[in-house]
Formats: C-alpha cells, sequence, structure tokens
C-alpha cells in the first residue's frame, strides 16, 4: 500500500462564503480555521497547506457572549519602552470590526510559515458586500 500525499491545490482552492451576522465569535473562528487548515476535506495533511480561500462578511454583526464587549482587551506591543497599546472589544468594534475575527482564527491557527500563507487566504469584511463575487465562492 502506498500513503496518499496530496498536491498545493494552487490555482485551484475553494472559496467559501461566511455570513458572521449573530454568530459567536469563537464558534465562528473554529469553522474558518477548520476550512483554512482544509481539515474539512478528505485529502487533510498537516504539513501540506490544502485549504480553501475564506471570505467573512458582516463581521461587525459578530456576537460577543458575556460581558466580553467591555472587558476583553486586546494587546498590541510595539518593542519599544512604553509601547504596550490595549484596545477594549467594543472600541475595536468601532474602529476595526474585521480585526475581531481575524486575531480569533490567527490564534487557531498553528504558529508557523503555513499559518501565514493561510491567514493571507482570509478576507473579512465588515459589511454584507464583498469583491469576489468572480471567484463563484459556497455558502457555508
Amino acid at each position: 500500500m502506498k500513503t496518499f500525499v496530496p498536491n498545493d491545490p494552487g490555482v485551484n482552492r475553494r472559496w467559501i462564503v461566511v455570513d458572521a451576522e449573530g454568530k459567536s465569535v469563537g464558534r465562528l473562528a473554529v469553522i474558518v480555521a477548520n476550512a483554512l487548515r482544509g481539515k474539512d476535506q478528505p485529502t487533510y495533511t498537516p504539513w501540506i497547506d490544502t485549504g480553501a480561500f475564506v471570505v467573512v462578511t458582516n463581521a461587525a454583526k459578530v456576537k460577543l457572549t458575556g460581558r466580553k464587549e467591555e472587558q476583553k482587551i486586546y494587546q498590541n506591543y510595539t518593542g519599544w519602552r512604553s509601547g504596550l497599546h490595549e484596545t477594549t472589544a467594543a472600541e475595536m468594534r468601532a474602529k476595526h470590526p474585521e480585526l475581531i475575527i481575524k486575531k480569533a482564527v490567527e490564534g487557531m491557527l498553528p504558529g508557523n510559515k503555513l499559518a501565514r500563507g493561510m491567514m493571507r487566504r482570509l478576507k473579512v469584511y465588515a459589511g454584507a458586500e464583498h469583491p469576489h463575487a468572480a471567484q463563484k465562492p459556497v455558502e457555508l
């Protein structure tokens, strides 16, 4: 018996559209991360990037459970002294609602070169419109 090892799909990758309206951030991030990694495919291989392009719409209407809107804090450290910037989830939703989903998905991917390539295939939009209709994405 020979072991089947899939090839990198290249330009033949699937495109998936996910509507984030009313969905919990963590549960949505699991679905998106699995599609980016290719874990929803029978040909999943951990060391080969066989995942799909994922387009997330309505990122501004995603649901945060509990009191996370006021209590959850996103931190960014610039590397300089006193360069720690803290932002609450409410401020993040007002300024950059797509970053809430991007940071949640990024935390669910492995910390290596494959994950950086996967994050480049994630497209997040605050509203319902997206410019990727020509790729004929599938609703998820």
